[in-house]
């Protein structure tokens, strides 16, 4: 019998399937042996840290974190001294030690007439049992769904999770960064968090009443807006707000970047910029500037290692630095540059966060702040290696491979 000629269509489609079966391979791959090396060698948790810095900005203050035990002190004492409000904000909240010491503090604050506000994340909570996230009814708890109506309909405003971390106590004090609330942050992951105390609480206290009363139902109070005092032009909160198609974050560092004459220090968790900050961050390092990139070697998702990695070697021959942070996961979402300008937030680097999810950063301008950044920036350059382009360029050829198949799941990310 004569053989039957398969169609155009058919050839492609099995392409197509025979592609995304590879990319699936390598996936499960890197997955699997990144679960063995966490079992052979378990991270360090003795990585260099800075002591928290008060820095005085305008009329507020702002302490910097760099320890999660140190911060979290700091939370828990703020909660048990509030008095009047308590406004609350997590992506993650572990079941563990430290999250139940969160709940009953909250729980104390409400007892003694506080009015306390909680808002989490369903999806990032999905291995926290539902019973943590149960509160007596005088706290008002607000659950990011875990699918907002219109998603399945492909409706880019309905997407993106709540991966914000605020707290406010009072309007008098209140904190933002990269530390979500557990254990496991406080002692074994390096991050970055900021504390706020004066006029400048204003700006996360707007960020928190505007989310919740976009997402509070009927069985929940909305929050009154209150309007601020004064204005700072040394200080900017910065949200993005997927349901209004809102992401001024990533023109804020587009615009720093841009700036920039001396040097730039990032720092962060995972690291895919997109092909404007890319070329931003190579057209900076070619006039002159020294552009550095801190990041975690190896982090708790693999797989955006890998797909980080394919940058490499474009930013290298441009002249960025690459320093791989080791043997500890950094979460840090910072930045500084000349000197003058910083950012401490919730925002990565990459799809997910510039163009996807809730996130809201702090962007300064003043030298005091921009100077222990700095300070902060070489402390956790002795826990690095710089990656040079002889290196990178000898890497196994396997490993060039699987950086090309996982290319197009950058989107994604």
């Amino acid at each position: 019998m004569p053989r039957k000629r398969l169609s155009v269509a058919t050839v492609l489609l099995r392409g197509l399937l025979g592609f995304l079966g590879t990319q699936l391979a390598v996936v499960i791959g890197l997955v699997a042996v990144n679960q063995w090396r966490k079992r052979v060698r378990p991270r360090r948790a003795d990585f260099p840290r800075t002591p928290p810095k008060t820095v005085p900005v305008g009329a507020s203050e702002f302490t910097v974190y760099t320890y999660g035990e140190d911060l979290y002190r700091d939370m828990l004492e703020a909660i048990r001294g509030a008095r009047h409000r308590i406004m609350f904000e997590s992506f993650i909240v572990k079941g563990d030690a430290t999250g139940r010491r969160f709940k009953r503090a909250l729980i104390e604050a409400a007892d003694r007439g506080v009015e306390v506000y909680f808002l989490y994340d369903s999806f990032a909570n999905l291995v926290v049992p539902r019973k943590f996230f149960r509160f007596p009814p005088g706290i008002h708890v607000l659950a990011y769904p875990l699918l907002r109506p219109g998603i399945l309909l492909l409706d880019i405003r309905k997407s993106g999770r709540a991966h914000r971390k605020i707290l406010t106590v009072d309007g008098e004090v209140g904190f933002v960064g990269g530390y979500n609330v557990g254990s496991v942050y406080a002692t074994q992951w390096r991050d970055t968090h900021l504390r706020l105390a004066g006029p400048a609480v204003w700006e996360l206290e707007n960020a928190f009443r505007d989310f919740w009363n976009m997402l509070c139902g009927e069985d929940q109070p909305r929050i009154a807006d209150t309007g601020t005092p004064e204005w700072s032009p040394a200080i900017r909160a910065h949200r993005n707000v997927p349901e209004l198609l809102i992401y001024p974050i990533r023109g804020m560092y587009l615009e720093a970047i841009d700036r920039a004459r001396e040097h730039i220090y990032i720092t962060q968790a995972y690291f895919i910029p997109d092909k404007e900050i890319l070329h931003a961050l190579i057209d900076a390092a070619r006039r002159g500037v020294d552009v550095r990139i801190l990041m975690p070697e190896t982090s708790n998702h693999v797989v955006a290692d890998w797909i980080s990695r394919g940058f490499y070697g474009e930013l290298l021959r441009g002249g960025v630095k690459l320093c791989l942070y080791q043997n500890a996961m950094v979460h840090a979402k910072t930045a500084t540059i000349d000197g003058r300008w910083s950012t401490i937030g919730t925002a990565n680097v990459d799809r997910l966060s510039l163009t996807g999810n809730y996130e809201i950063n702090i962007e300064v301008f003043d030298p005091d702040l921009a100077a222990h950044l700095e300070r902060v920036f070489a402390k956790d350059s002795t826990n690095a290696r710089r990656l040079t382009p002889q290196e990178w360029a000898g890497r196994p050829l396997v490993a060039k491979l699987c950086e090309s198949l996982l290319m197009p799941l950058r989107p994604l990310l």
